[in-house]
């Protein structure tokens, strides 16, 4: 733990710069449709458990699972921290991992199983790829990533979307891994700490010419759509005019079969009265 204790220390030296709760609405939020271009929309945004908290919701962006550090929008979000806590929630298919990175709060990470009757042989009993929930009667659950058991104080990599649970700020587990020793818990504060110094630190800026420049790229990418949308309209009436031609020629030849018919039969029907 004296690693992150280590991150915590430091990580507070730059409080001031990156409070969320602080800051001054100097910029404001973009509209969405400009969000694909910013630096944390479609990103794994490192972040403590403690930013995680102070993520905000901005009105017009309710329900979308999209939240705000200044005027960044984040959606997923990846977080290094020990595990404090393992607990199963009663009568339900999730499990909670409690993490704890020093930064002075707690979050916690929900891991969803599935089906048991739609987990195939040598698969994840999880929505996680490479993680298993194994809980057998007067054992306590064990929980394994990539075959390794990870208990209390194990260090863990968590991607994650971001949710809530009864107003309180949760992450869902979509991939995650363990870290294998203290170098790799250093390497990964110290790109976290620079990511929050070079991007989280000041707020996200789209200057006019910048604006300008994604309003034409978006009605490029809306013509581009409609006119695949007109090819396919096109491509669908041709099969469709091709089908109805091939059904013309069926019912031609089924009533020219069924003519033949009826005249063989008339002429044998003529030679039975003779």
């Amino acid at each position: 733990m004296a690693i992150w204790n280590l991150i915590a220390e430091r990580t507070s030296q730059n409080d001031d710069m990156n409070n969320n709760r602080t800051w001054q609405a100097s910029e404001p939020v973009h509209n969405a449709k400009y969000f694909s271009a910013s630096p944390t929309y479609n990103k794994w945004v490192k972040l403590t458990a403690a930013d995680v908290h102070a993520l905000r919701e901005v009105p017009g962006f309710e329900g979308q699972n999209v939240y705000f550090h200044l005027n960044h929008p984040i959606r997923f979000v990846y977080l290094v921290a020990p595990i404090v806590a393992i607990h199963e929630i009663p009568n339900t298919k999730f499990l909670l991992l409690t993490l704890d990175d020093s930064s002075g709060a707690c979050i916690d990470v929900k891991i969803e199983r599935k089906d048991s009757a739609k987990v195939e042989p040598n698969t994840s009993n999880t929505v996680v790829e490479n993680l298993n929930i194994n809980t057998a009667i007067g054992y306590d659950v064990e929980v394994t990533i990539d075959g390794q058991r990870v208990d209390i104080a194990s260090v863990v990599k968590v991607k994650c979307t971001i949710g809530k649970f009864r107003g309180v700020m949760q992450l869902e587990l979509k991939r995650c891994g363990v870290i294998k020793d203290t170098t790799e818990e250093i390497a990964a504060w110290q790109s976290m700490s620079e990511f929050k110094r070079d991007v989280l630190a000041r707020p996200w800026i789209l200057s006019t010419a910048e604006q300008a420049k994604l309003d034409m790229q978006i009605y490029e990418e809306a013509v581009q759509e409609q006119e695949e949308e007109r090819r396919e309209r096109r491509s669908q009436r041709a099969l469709q005019k091709r089908e109805e031609q091939r059904a013309a020629k069926r019912q031609a030849r089924e009533e020219e079969q069924e003519k033949r018919r009826l005249a063989a039969e008339r002429k044998y029907n003529q030679g039975a009265l003779i």
